[in-house]
């Protein structure tokens, strides 16, 4: 179990956009944490009102958006408008070549997400979108999957071997997913307060783990939410 502390974190204050980086990202650069396998980017991601990303353009990544608190409105190339908020698992394939916005949808309040790059299996997949709404109930006290390589069980589907699996806890509620052989995992807290196999991991704060471990995640009072991520 190696221990990545949210305050470790690069961090990016462009006023309108305050931003966490858990690994390299734009003009932070560490060359100790550049990834996790596939996993590439996870950005924490608060936008204020009314403000957000202009168009742009990305190749040949899976981005995966999980809203936390607010409403995110997303545009692209394809001609995909939507709004997504809390319980939304959003997934643009960059592929071939896609140009997106994403934007705070309130005038009022801020958007504060994660916003996650996972390395697809190859180059060249035709872009794509997919989103998924998942309630609290079908992630309280379980891992719910809510992305995978094949879309199984109501997920989103991407275009590499990895799950991701959201869970939320409070009370003496707690999970336990273990780790394949060849296989890792990222345990991503991203809100609240969670033990993880006997070390306590608050929001912001993340857990890598080789194959054949065993992670047991444990509610510590207030409801916490966390994503697991299991790797090739």
């Amino acid at each position: 179990m190696d221990i990545r502390r949210s305050q470790e974190r690069g961090y990016a204050d462009h006023g309108w956009l305050k931003s966490f980086h858990t690994f390299s990202f734009a003009d932070y650069h560490d060359p100790e944490h550049m990834g996790f396998s596939a996993l590439r980017v996870i950005n924490e991601d608060r936008v204020a009102p009314g403000q957000g990303f202009g168009t742009h353009g990305h190749q040949n990544m899976e981005i995966v958006s999980y809203v936390l608190e607010g409403a995110l409105e997303h545009k692209d190339s394809m001609g995909t408008g939507s709004v997504i908020k809390p319980g939304y698992v959003q997934r643009m394939s960059a592929g071939t070549g896609v140009r997106h916005s994403e934007f705070n949808a309130s005038k009022t309040e801020l958007v504060h997400f994660l916003q996650i790059w996972i390395v697809p299996d190859k180059a060249g997949h035709p872009p794509g979108y997919e989103e998924k709404a998942f309630t609290d109930e079908d992630k309280r006290g379980k891992l719910r999957l809510v992305a995978s390589r094949d879309g199984r069980e109501g997920s989103v589907t991407i275009h590499q071997d990895a799950s991701l699996y959201a869970t939320l806890l409070e009370g003496q509620e707690s999970v336990t997913h273990e780790v394949n052989k060849s296989r890792s995992s990222w345990v991503h807290i991203a809100r609240g307060k969670v033990d993880v196999n006997g070390h306590e991991l608050v929001a912001g704060d993340a857990a890598a783990f080789d194959e054949n471990s065993k992670i047991t995640m444990s509610a510590k009072g207030n409801a916490s939410e966390v994503l697991v991520f299991d790797l090739p």
